[in-house]
């Protein structure tokens, strides 16, 4: 049994006797930063030297300004499209943070759809829909016809706790509709995907494969129902298959490769890793749509799209707020006993990222507090998607990490929660909680309204 995973849970479960959190707040080692308000999200390490600065600063840029349309005059930022969700990466990650379901009428950008038919496809990934291929693109360049819309409508789901106080959930329900290239198949797979915030990505992708293979081993091992399991993924950039580190279903190893697959898929600009335009053979308009980068591939050219994947890489974890705050320790103290921290393991040290081109030296060797096991859990029927994506089935997603959590609200000015932003606000993340997480949810149930309140203000304190 590893002891690094042991020492951060018996300190949790130490919590109602300490006067101060063991964890303190650098979440991020030396690389965390002190930040609240709406660019908590949106500062490099704190530990980067004065070139790393400078590379940041070069990879926000194409992170966040628009692509426009070929041919342009802009030669180093041409190419969106044809088909796309945003025109940026920034439109979907907003301030660096987390999407958000779409209002009323209006369509998606911080929501996607991922689409494909039963069935494995090449390197253990998925078949594509032949149409619409593997996810759907509600927005199209001039001359190209966008792929459809996306509807969304809810239903109401309510529940009582122990003690009488009704709660209530929203349940989505999907549709397309103006199906530009005709119907799908009809045994097409959907599942809905929010865009997370991305701090801390780089200190994910430096923690050592041997932490998350003893996580998925110490479950294994332990009575109970929680059994996380590694989701082994090809990853484009290394050539092999890697654990899965990012995505909902822990469906992409590396930023490297998650990177290039959202330029791809959500903006439509090629790279060395994607050069072809995801387009189908039933897309004849946009086959035909004309290339950027002066119609020569790819789009974005490896230097660019290296200072990108740093720029990511690099983005801090903000500080935690009041982590000694009793309200906020009886709240760990809870999250501990709920068997809330098996899953959200808090604490790693990290060793070097998979792909160190990408990301810099300042973070290795950090003690970290992301709460995630970087597994994949079987979360119950009610927020299955039914869609297999790798390793993962319908039923398994991956255990998102807590830090930032409170400060969604600041950056995004919402606060939507789970894989498609069903949930609003911590309790009724936990509340939707089933399959391995029954137990831990139906703990949170029979809490008294202080608890409650104790153990939201604790996540939110990450």
């Amino acid at each position: 049994m590893n002891p690094k995973i042991l020492v951060p849970l018996v300190l949790l479960s130490s919590f109602a006797e300490a006067a101060t959190d063991p964890l303190g707040e650098k979440v991020g080692g030396d690389a965390t930063v002190f930040a609240t308000g709406r660019n908590a999200f949106s500062f490099p390490a704190a530990n980067l030297t004065d070139a790393e600065q400078t590379r940041f600063v070069i990879g926000n840029s194409f992170f966040k300004r628009n692509w426009v349309q070929a041919p342009a005059s802009t030669k180093a930022r041409d190419g969106l499209g044809p088909h796309f969700i945003a025109r940026s990466c920034g439109g979907c990650h907003v301030n660096d943070g987390r999407g958000a379901p779409p209002h009323d009428e209006e369509q998606a950008v911080g929501l996607l759809m991922r689409l494909s038919l039963p069935g494995v496809g090449a390197q253990g990934g998925v078949i594509a829909e032949p149409t619409y291929g593997d996810q759907f693109n509600n927005a199209a360049v001039q001359g190209v016809k966008p792929e459809g819309k996306v509807n969304l409508a809810y239903s109401e789901r309510k529940g009582v706790f122990a003690d009488g106080t009704p709660y209530s959930l929203q349940q989505p329900h999907y549709s397309f509709s103006d199906l530009a290239y005709g119907p799908m198949e009809k045994d097409v797979l959907i599942s809905p995907r929010i865009a997370p915030q991305i701090i801390g990505v780089g200190l994910l992708e430096a923690i050592d494969v041997a932490d998350i293979v003893a996580n998925a081993r110490q479950q294994a091992a332990e009575n109970g129902p929680i059994k996380g399991v590694i989701n082994h993924v090809w990853d484009a950039p290394a050539g092999k298959m890697l654990p899965g580190r990012y995505g909902w279903k822990a469906n992409v190893a590396t930023i490297a490769h998650q990177t290039a697959g959202a330029f791809n898929g959500d903006i439509g600009i090629t790279s060395s890793v994607f050069p072809d335009e995801a387009c189908t053979a039933a897309q004849k308009d946009c086959l035909a749509s004309p290339r950027g980068a002066q119609g020569k591939a790819p789009e974005i050219d490896d230097k660019t799209f290296g200072d990108v994947v740093f720029y990511q890489a690099t983005l801090a974890p903000p500080a935690r707020r009041a982590p000694n705050d009793a309200q906020v320790l009886h709240g760990q103290k809870l999250f501990a006993e709920a068997q809330c921290s098996t899953c959200h393991r808090p604490s790693y040290v990290t060793t070097a990222s998979v792909n160190p081109q990408f990301s810099s030296p300042a973070l290795n060797r950090q003690t970290i507090h992301p709460y995630t096991d970087l597994l994949l859990h079987d979360m119950g029927e009610a927020l299955a998607d039914g869609r297999p994506d790798g390793q993962a089935n319908g039923r398994q997603w991956k255990t998102p990490a807590l830090w930032g959590v409170g400060l969604i609200h600041d950056v995004n000015r919402h606060n939507r929660l789970l894989h498609d932003g069903r949930a609003r606000g911590v309790l009724e993340a936990v509340l939707w909680h089933g399959g391995e997480a029954e137990a831990s949810r139906d703990r949170v149930l029979k809490m008294s309204q202080p608890e409650r309140e104790a153990l939201v203000k604790f996540v939110e304190s990450l």
